[in-house]
């Protein structure tokens, strides 16, 4: 099984994160941010990635140290899970349509993180959630895990529904790159030997 558990504490944060890469979509996730509650459970349920998560922060000053607090300590959850990374796919992409909205996700396992996203929002909040926070959040998320990532929303006007398809786009996107490659279930997926 690859699993693995993250603590995370700071003066600003207390995170305590597990995940089975060889789960089922199984998910305990309480941040403290009810949005982000619901898109974290998204990205468990479609990248059949079991994730329990305990979030406490400092959510009287701002949502900032939660939001990227918690996705450093979920990326780095997957890549210790993941370990040397032998038999992965790596690489996954999504169309991820969701009514009106259609966004498009691919990602490297690489050990290399980069962003890019292309996603931009027309309200300040989602529920109680900044909309700003999003693209931190996946920023934080590719640092940790070792991502290159990109995110690109192709049509959306529906703020939630662009939310909801970029996470979904990553669950996956990622549940394709974590699979272990029946062809190549020994080896690393590079030529360098190493990711």
């Amino acid at each position: 099984m690859r699993t693995a558990t993250v603590t995370r504490n700071t003066a600003e944060t207390a995170i305590d994160v597990t995940v089975n890469i060889d789960g089922t979509g199984q998910y305990s996730i309480s941040t403290g941010i009810g949005f982000l509650d619901h898109m974290v459970e998204q990205l468990s349920r479609h990248s059949l990635i079991d994730i329990e998560m305990k979030v406490e922060g400092d959510l009287h000053i701002d949502q900032h140290h939660t939001v990227e607090d918690s996705a450093l300590a979920l990326g780095e959850a997957v890549a210790k899970a993941l370990g040397d990374k032998r038999g992965i796919r790596r690489y996954g992409d999504a169309l991820s349509p969701m009514d009106e909205t259609l966004t498009r996700v691919a990602l490297d396992i690489s050990g290399r993180p980069y962003l890019v996203f292309d996603v931009e929002f027309s309200q300040p909040r989602l529920g109680e959630m900044d909309t700003e926070m999003f693209e931190h959040w996946f920023h934080s998320f590719a640092q940790t895990a070792g991502l290159t990532l990109h995110v690109e929303t192709l049509h959306g006007s529906n703020n939630h529904h662009i939310a909801e398809a970029a996470y979904k786009g990553l669950a996956r996107s990622l549940r394709t790159a974590v699979e272990i490659d029946a062809r190549k279930a020994d080896a690393i997926p590079s030529t360098k030997g190493v990711l």
